[in-house]
């Protein structure tokens, strides 16, 4: 006889995943709402690609490029093609406008909201699967499709209830990059490195940037970056160019004072919109202007420590990705919120939505009967539910206060005699699940209780929850 225990999986996740419960998700719908209302009252339009995409269609921009498959998950499919996550929402697009390209007007203008996925080196709040909503627009070289999203992105940030002065968008330019590492003679192999370097200064600061222009740095788990080994004086031309220092007779900077020209007329000021030449964005595929959306109010850690958030929203110009498939150039720009980013930072000012107030219809005798009450409460925009468990009304109890219900409806036989009905308000009587077994000594604990007449459960229950 085989006595041998069978074999079971550890329930375990994946290092860099998450699981996300009702409230995080009930505030993710209520933000991605908000936003697309804004996005959509622009003209722009919804669009949707798949999470797979070919290897080669989505090309290698990602920054981390020590990570396996270029910080991509890939597969080989059975048709011995290689397909691979999508690790945003841009190269998709791309893709689809190079397919599509002779029957879109242009400029093309839309939106995705969606998951993305990175093989990278996962850390407190940074995970390898996450939300972005995307704006894009496809088809217009002219400063004002990057001025519209920058516009665009502000009143989304304060549509989700972020005020004035709690988050600024910076803008840089790929370009005038270009032109300082030319003027301080960077090789040209070096640029990646010095890009991503730049990149990470809101993150590591200004010594950890010139580390990483150097030699290199060791983290603090003890891992080693090499970094880009420029000269002293490379060093210093670079580190002057973040500081806001620019060298004379640099032509990309009139890109960015045309979009600072028209953002201003329009009423976004410095406090909104800002140039500032620290600001790379760490993707390779950038040519032209980059933005990035900064809250500048401290939240607290993992440790308790108060911290600046940073960025919560990033994008620029990427003239060159549909020429990718297609060898024309087509002017391209867009920006990409990271909705897990800034729920977090909704979260800490108290702006994050929730689920509905849950109404329990507790099952006493006849579920039947329940389900037609909730139905009822449905039907007048309640969120009603009819408890199906344990006939035990202290189990009852027990499982309304883990729902976190807000009321709980109480309709036996003896209420259904005289057409009343019982309604616990469970904010005001927390403290009624415990040691309570018995319906009678429920029923017998009035705080916080009412009961009415049948025909007016609805009007009861929405005075309660305070709608009225």
């Amino acid at each position: 006889m085989n006595t041998a225990k069978p074999q079971r999986p550890k329930a375990r996740l994946p290092r860099g995943f998450r699981d996300r419960t009702a409230a995080e998700i009930a505030a993710e719908r209520k933000t991605l709402d908000t936003i697309r209302t804004v996005y959509q009252a622009y003209g722009f339009e919804p669009l949707e690609t798949p999470a797979f995409e070919f290897t080669d269609a989505l090309g290698k921009f990602l920054p981390d490029v020590d990570r396996p498959n270029e910080g991509v998950f890939s597969l080989k499919d059975d048709d011995d093609q290689w397909l691979s996550l999508r690790y945003d929402l841009t190269a998709p697009l791309a893709r689809y406008v190079a397919e599509n390209f002779q029957d879109l007007p242009k400029p093309f203008r839309r939106y995705q909201v969606g998951q993305v996925w990175r093989n990278e080196k996962p850390g407190p709040g940074r995970y390898r699967e996450f939300t972005q909503f995307d704006a894009d627009t496809v088809g217009s070289n002219s400063p004002a499709a990057d001025a519209e999203l920058l516009m665009m992105v502000c009143d989304a940030l304060e549509a989700v209830g972020l005020k004035r002065g709690e988050f600024v968008v910076k803008i840089n330019s790929r370009k005038l990059l270009d032109e300082v590492l030319n003027a301080a003679a960077v090789d040209p192999s070096k640029r990646g490195t010095v890009l991503r370097a730049i990149d990470k200064f809101d993150r590591l600061g200004m010594s950890g940037v010139r580390l990483l222009l150097g030699q290199g740095r060791k983290d603090e788990s003890g891992d080693f970056t090499k970094g880009a080994e420029l000269s002293a004086e490379q060093t210093e031309t670079v580190v002057s160019f973040i500081t806001g220092v620019t060298p004379p007779g640099m032509a990309s900077l009139d890109d960015l004072l045309a979009i600072q020209d028209i953002v201003r007329r329009n009423g976004y000021e410095i406090d909104r919109v800002a140039i500032d030449t620290s600001i790379i964005r760490g993707l390779d595929y950038y040519t032209g202007p980059v933005f990035e959306a900064q809250l500048t109010f401290p939240v607290k850690n993992e440790d308790g420590e108060e911290v600046v958030f940073g960025s919560v929203a990033g994008g620029g110009r990427y003239d060159d990705l549909v020429a990718r498939f297609t060898g024309q150039q087509v002017p391209a720009t867009g920006i990409s919120i990271g909705v897990s980013r800034l729920l977090t930072a909704l979260r800490a000012r108290g702006l994050a939505g929730d689920l509905q107030p849950l109404v329990l219809v507790l099952s006493l005798d006849d579920v039947a009967a329940s389900f037609k009450t909730a139905r009822e409460l449905r039907a007048a925009g309640v969120r009603a539910e009819t408890y199906t468990g344990s006939k035990k009304f202290g189990d009852q109890l027990k499982y309304a206060d883990k729902r976190g219900a807000a009321l709980a409806v109480i309709e036996g036989a003896d209420e259904r005699a005289s057409a009343k009905v019982t309604i616990k308000n469970l904010k005001l009587g927390t403290e009624m699940s415990k040691g309570i077994e018995s319906r009678a000594e429920y029923l017998g604990a009035r705080q916080a209780q009412e009961t009415v007449d049948r025909d007016d459960l609805a009007a009861t229950v929405h005075r309660m929850l305070g709608g009225g």
